[in-house]
């Protein structure tokens, strides 16, 4: 099966409305044309609705970074599912190394926000990875096992063929380390065959498994080429323009 690659830009806390804006108008006429792969560009929430605007049209999509699993309620600083639908996005990120690292997310809670965004059909791009100590502990296959199964809690075959995870070796983030491509495809080999044990083998092949940790314009091609890797997830080289449409172009 042919899975269509995911190339998607987490800003994280970067760029104000207006250089988000400026970052559109420079993106844009770069990528115009280009239906190989799927382009997500993730901002902040007070720049959603501007990127959302000047896409608009465009062949790239705007997600989310984060969102609670409450439609609505007293839940101050927090924005819901329902909120990310009106304004027209169609992306959430889910469970990234530094919600679960300095906000004290779980595998209970990324589920929980899981299910919300499946249920108002917003496309969620859910990360998982483990730490260095978890690496160098010979770990690495029981955490990605651990967080693949608690994130798939209720979610069916079919649910299941829509979403994308993001494998993002936590100590390959914003460190300049990369997983080598081998490394990488083994992490991608271990969680698809989770799946196939959890929703079947056809999902398993449906779903798209990203790689996010330090991928550059340098080494993108390279981690594009194994089979197993079926995007990336960019964190500092998607602030660029130039530079994430190089590597949307790998």
């Amino acid at each position: 099966m042919s899975r269509k690659k995911v190339i998607a830009a987490n800003w994280k806390m970067f760029k104000t409305p207006a250089q988000a804006q400026e970052f559109v108008t420079s993106f844009l006429p770069l990528v115009v044309g280009h239906d190989r792969d799927e382009i997500v560009v993730c901002p902040s929430d007070t720049s959603l609705s501007v990127v959302i605007a000047a896409a608009t049209g465009s062949n790239v999509a705007v997600g989310a970074q984060n969102m609670y699993f409450a439609d609505e309620g007293a839940f101050t600083g927090e924005t819901s599912p329902v909120m990310l639908k009106a304004i027209g996005a169609t992306h959430v990120i889910l469970g990234h190394s530094e919600r679960r690292q300095y906000f004290g997310e779980t595998d209970e809670t990324v589920n929980k926000k899981l299910l919300a965004a499946l249920k108002h059909e917003l496309k969620p791009i859910v990360c998982i990875g483990e730490v260095l100590a978890e690496r160098e502990g010979g770990k690495t296959e029981e955490v990605l096992l651990r967080q693949t199964h608690k994130a798939f809690t209720g979610v069916t075959a079919e649910q299941a063929e829509t979403m994308v995870i993001a494998y993002e070796p936590v100590w390959a983030i914003g460190t300049g380390k990369t997983a080598t491509p081998q490394m990488a495809a083994e992490a991608h080999a271990i969680v698809r065959g989770e799946i196939a044990k959890l929703l079947g083998e056809p999902a398993a092949k449906a779903m798209r498994i990203l790689y996010g940790g330090s991928v550059k314009p340098e080494n993108a091609s390279a981690l594009m080429a194994e089979s197993e890797i079926d995007g990336a997830l960019v964190g500092g080289a998607s602030l660029d323009p130039q530079s994430f449409a190089k590597i949307v172009k790998y």
